[in-house]
């Protein structure tokens, strides 16, 4: 267990044809090795040649996002988004938490991108899979350059992070959310700090999220609060909590999905728990089963975001009531598309 990261294991990927196994030699050196901080975050230039990923799913609310960066450094155990690292020849371990490539031209990507002929305004989610206010943000200002470029061609865009980061940007949020064309979405999976320190080891205090929710809403930028994900067993006890909290915070809006564990993410996450809750980790196991028709993952349409069976049922009546009592919606009002003007090709901002 390497100190600040979240996974304990760097399997190979699932494309690669050799793998490395650590192995103790007898003079304790793996436990030596295991203690160190583990490796240190690298961030490489992502080469992309396109900025918007678009998706034909039926059960999300969006058909265009961007990610500013491949592989996130907050560490999140359950991250979905994990497995992308097998395409790069990486492991979904230690290197999609260490290993960040970034999208240093995604602003001129996306003013290139938005000006085509034809190009037809709809939401695009900021932050589908990886956080676009991971800590490299901070340096770079990717995320920054990608709002700076909506709001000229009054773009909607919906962003989705578990970083307090997100309002250093309060001054675009503010102006885009004049006109209708923003929502921000604060992750807090826990308020337990121990366990949130443990699940997602470099991400920003729960309190310190819940007071970014509070800014927004008073700065008058649609916040709501994200319940993702629920792991029967381990975090869904809080569900009540969570939903008061997020409505004490400002928040208009509580969503939630079911843990979701593809590929590689499934292995990540039972080592995870046999090293950090040992003593529940069958439980876990067996009730997220309960919820996933037996098995660890479900990838279909339909039920992979809210499970299924008796147990996914009352979790979803249990959020149905405790936004009832907080008056708290659970969908999100539609954002304005009307408004888009392809931005200039100069690349010269001209903010309204």
């Amino acid at each position: 267990m390497h100190k600040g990261r979240g996974a304990t294991l760097n399997p190979p990927g699932r494309f690669e044809r050799h793998a490395v196994a650590l192995a103790d030699d007898g003079w304790g050196t793996l436990a030596e090795l295991l203690a160190e901080a583990g490796p240190r975050t690298e961030v490489r230039p992502d080469r992309t040649a396109s900025l918007i990923a678009y998706n034909q799913s039926p059960d999300i609310g969006f058909d265009a996002s961007i990610n500013p960066y491949r592989g996130c450094e907050h560490g999140c155990i359950y991250c979905y988004a994990r497995p992308y690292h097998a395409f790069l020849g990486l492991s979904s371990g230690l290197d999609f938490e260490t290993r960040i490539f970034a999208k240093e031209d995604a602003a001129a990507l996306l003013r290139r991108e938005l000006a085509r002929p034809g190009y037809v305004a709809r939401p695009i989610a900021l932050g589908a899979a990886t956080d676009p206010y991971q800590p490299v943000e901070r340096r770079l200002g990717i995320t920054r350059s990608i709002l700076e470029v909506l709001l000229e061609a009054r773009h909607p865009v919906g962003i989705v992070t578990k970083s307090a980061g997100v309002v250093r940007d309060l001054d675009l949020l503010q102006a885009l959310a004049a006109h209708g064309l923003v929502r921000v979405q604060i992750s807090v999976t826990t308020l337990d700090g121990e366990l949130a320190r443990r699940l997602e080891p470099r991400c920003p205090t729960v309190s310190v999220r819940l007071a970014a929710v509070r800014r927004l809403a008073e700065a008058g930028v649609p916040a709501g609060v994200n319940m993702a994900p629920v792991i029967p067993g381990l975090n869904d006890q809080e569900i009540e909590r969570i939903a008061e909290a997020a409505a004490a915070a400002g928040a208009d809006l509580l969503f939630w999905t079911m843990v979701r564990l593809p590929h590689e993410v499934k292995e990540l996450f039972q080592a995870w728990l046999e090293t950090h809750c040992p003593d529940r980790a069958a439980r876990v196991l067996s009730l997220i089963r309960q919820a996933r028709g037996g098995r660890l993952n479900d990838p279909q349409f339909g039920s992979r975001m809210r499970g299924e069976g008796p147990l996914a049922r009352l979790i979803g009546d249990r959020f149905r009531l405790a936004r009832q009592r907080h008056g708290l919606q659970h969908r999100r009002t539609p954002l304005r598309t009307d408004l888009f003007r392809p931005p200039a090709p100069d690349g010269q901002l001209s903010l309204f």
